[in-house]
Order: C-alpha cells, then structure tokens, then sequence
C-alpha cells in the first residue's frame, strides 16, 4: 500500500477564492490526497493566493515565504496571483515548488504529484483570458455543452483520449467540493468571470469572460450544503447581475431567486457584489421580495462623481445611485445596503471627493470600504495621466474613513428597536454571535443579550443598543 500524501490548503483573499479552495479540496480527495489542517504535517501547502490589489499580492507572497524552508513541506502556489503573473512569479518565488493556473485546477492531484516527484510543472503563462471564449456571451454555452460530451472521454476520469479534460476556460463542471469549514454560513458559486471592463480592474483579465452555472448545477450543490449542516448559503461571482445572459436569459436570476430556498432547503440566501447599473427594478422586487432571501444589497458603487465614473468606464452618480437606494428602502426599510469606494483615480479632484461625501452623507449606507486607488498591472487606469500624489489620496481616504465610521454608527443606532432574525456562527465567552438579515460577513455583528443560543440556531429578538456598527439583541 502506498504511503498516504498529506497536503494541506492555505486561502487568502474573497469567498470566491474560499469556493475554489473547496473545489480543490475535492479533487484532491479524489485524487487520492488526505487533507489536514496543520500545514507542519502535511507533504504539501496549496496556498491559494489573492492577486486583486497590492496589499493581497503581498500577503500572498509573504505566506509562501513564511511557510516555505528547507525542512517545510512543498509549498506551491495557486490562485489568481498564480493565475495573473505565472512564469514571472515563478521565476521572482523560488522558494515556491511550484506554481500552478487555474487550468490545473481539473488535474490537480496530478499536478501534486508530479511535483512530489521531482517533476517540473510549468507554470501558466500570463495571458488575457478574456481572448479564450467566445465574444457572445450565449456562445459560450456551446463550449460548456461541449465539455459535457461523454464522447471519447474516460467514464472514470473524465479525460478525453489525448489525456486533457476538455473544460472550457471559465468553466467547471461539478466536483466533489469538500467544506474546509465548520460554521452554519458557506458560499456557493454563481458565476466566474466578468464581462464589465472598469479602467482600474484587472480582474477579468486573469478570471476571464463571465460564465453562469447552471440553475440545476446552483441547486444541487446548495442541497450538498444543506445536507452538510449550512443555514445560509452566500451566492458568490465576480458580477452577480449578469447571472444568466450567457444562458440566454438576462432576467434568469430574479426568476430562480423565489425557488432557491424551497428547492434546496437553506434557510437563507445572501447575495454578493451587485453592479449598481445592473440592478433592474424586478431583480430589486425579487430580493425584497423573496421568502428565504436576505434583503440584503451589495451594491458596488466605487465614486459617487458621475465625472470619475466615467473615467472608470462606470455609469451613473449620486443621482441615480440615491434612487436606488430609495427604491430598495420603500420595498424593504430595513434592508442592509454595502458598498465600496475609492478615493484617487486620476484625475480626481477635490469637488469630486465632496461630492462622494455628499452620497454618503445622504445614502446612509450600513458598511462602506474605503480604499485608495493604486495603478495595477495592465489596466487601462496604468496608463492615464494626472495621477493623484500619494499623500494626497491618503489624505482623502482618511477623511472619508472617518465619515463613514461616523455615519455606519449612526446608521446602526438607528436600528434600535427593531426586530431582526439572527444566525449563531459562534458563542465567544459564553456570548452568541451571529448577523442579522442586513449583515454580510465583513459588516459588523449581532451579540445577544441573556441567551444560551448555539451555534447554527436562529433567534428573533430585538435591537436593543449599537457598539459602533456592532449590535446588542436581547431574545
């Protein structure tokens, strides 16, 4: 009998990274690998790295080098800071056994233990991998109907007669995914990819065109998870409004929202990253509107300039994003409503900072990041003149922080009293925690008062005080 091969799984970054590192966990399992926890134990680390903006691209490096060493196990490196800068990580990483592209991703217990043999794995090379599927986003259905065919494929495998799997860029058919965590909360991919090409991005660039899942794909693996012991499953993309247009139905999202929750048995669904200037009136009814789905609105706002946006090849301004908000709080009053920002695109100005405070200011939004623009590799942003000097960004992004701390408190504050259903993700001294229907995971919490709740139970109760964003609930 063979000796058994340990790997464990490192994730750094977003949900949807959490996903691919579940994807991969499965394969791996299949593969024949033993997943473990503790990375001192294991053969190999799979550290599935962040590549979306410098601080993420430095962590992830600075992860490969803390668990890299003479006597560590194999570390290799995957994910989109893999995926994005592949022979050139490669060559700058040593310390990285290997690095592998999310084409391994279908072969990666192959790929481990090539390179537990000593094996050279070449790394990806960077490309654009928008160019690998087609314009039309509906012709990319050919090339998942195509992946599907059992012709001249392994029944076994999967893997065609040259060996490959035939799995169209973007795309991946169902794995055996294995949670890596515990709690009553997971996510479940909607989506890869993005269509939208915004001046400071470069997302699509290393994920690729957008490619929906299937409803049928969407609904068996939240039943796994369910099955699993999840109370809340969160759907998770790149850009959750397109759900569909490459299946031929732009609307196909607000239609499968309402028979989620009774077709898999969660008990709520959240979704994540909505573009403002995709949000039609009918999917806004169908959040508030929905039994089992959290009114809950993740809306990627970026700058409130109809100037700037412009310049981000983004649409609207603090008009039009005001009338969303007021049309989802006259649907639902109490709906939790998040976004982001960004401070010191080119070309911005002091006008254009005030007139993103005045948003904020009128939007009351319950979270809001802040984050200053830095140039990324092979955006058109890179390239633009009159860049905003350093100290200057910072000096806005401060200014803006300490706006919206101040306005997300007052916003919490002003939900006293009211009555909200809360999910126990963990009892911390004796304390339950958990999030109400307007709380995504980075947007504070809600303890309860005088409660023996356990961790996945539901409890209603109501608002009865506000730590900053954080809410006291008493049963």
């Amino acid at each position: 009998m063979p000796p058994a091969k340990k790997v464990a799984i490192v994730t750094l970054g977003c949900a949807r990274n959490e996903v691919d590192s579940e994807e991969l966990a499965g394969r791996l399992s299949v593969g024949g690998w033993d997943l473990v926890e503790n990375t001192e134990s294991a053969d190999a680390v799979l550290v599935n790295t962040c590549g979306f903006i410098e601080a993420a691209k430095r962590e992830s490096i600075d992860t490969v080098l803390s668990l890299a060493g003479d006597d560590a196990p194999a570390v290799i490196a995957t994910g989109c800071l893999a995926e994005r800068y592949g022979t050139e990580l490669a060559a700058s990483l040593p310390e990285a056994r290997a690095v592998l592209g999310f084409d391994d991703y279908p072969e990666i217990a192959a790929r481990l233990d090539a390179v537990m043999r000593g094996q050279d794995v070449p790394a990806p090379v960077p490309t654009d991998r928008r160019t690998l599927l087609p314009l039309s986003p509906v012709a990319r259905s050919d090339a998942r109907s195509d992946a599907r065919s059992d012709v001249g494929r392994d029944s076994s495998t999967g893997a065609a007669a040259d060996g490959s799997t035939g799995e169209p860029h973007g795309y991946s058919p169902p794995v055996p995914r294995i949670r890596l965590g515990t709690g009553p909360v997971a996510s479940v991919k909607l989506a890869s990819g993005c269509d939208r090409r915004c001046a400071f991005c470069a997302i699509p660039r290393f994920r690729g065109s957008f490619v929906s899942r299937t409803p049928s794909e969407i609904v068996s693996e939240m039943g796994e998870m369910v099955a699993a012991g999840v109370r809340e499953v969160i759907l998770v993309s790149e850009n959750t409004t397109s759900y569909g247009k490459d299946l031929g139905d732009m609307r196909l999202l607000e239609s499968l929202l309402p028979d989620l929750a009774a077709g898999t048995g969660v008990d709520r669904i959240r979704l994540s990253y909505l573009q403002p200037a995709e949000m039609r009136p009918g999917l806004v009814a169908a959040i508030a509107g929905s039994a089992g789905v959290a009114d809950y609105f993740d809306l990627s706002f970026q700058h409130a300039s109809p100037r700037v946006l412009r310049a981000m090849r983004r649409f609207g301004g603090t008009k039009d994003f005001l009338e969303l908000i007021e049309a989802i709080r006259t649907l639902s009053p109490t709906a939790g409503i998040r976004s982001n920002v960004i401070v010191g695109f080119p070309g911005e100005t002091d006008e254009d900072v005030d007139e993103l405070a005045v948003f904020l200011e009128a939007a009351r939004l319950d979270a809001v990041g802040v984050f200053a623009y830095s140039d990324e590799d092979e955006t058109e942003a890179a390239g633009l003149d009159a860049k905003v000097p350093e100290d200057v960004i910072e000096a806005r992004r401060s200014r803006l922080v300490d706006l919206v701390d101040e306005l997300m408190e007052q916003r919490a504050a002003e939900r006293i009293g009211e009555s909200v259903r809360v999910l126990v993700e963990s009892v911390d001294d004796g304390v339950p925690c958990g999030r109400s229907a307007h709380q995504g995971p980075d947007d504070g919490a809600c303890f309860l008062v005088n409660s023996d709740a356990e961790v996945g139970e539901w409890v209603d109760g109501q608002v009865v005080e506000n730590e900053g964003v954080d809410l006291w609930v008493r049963p």
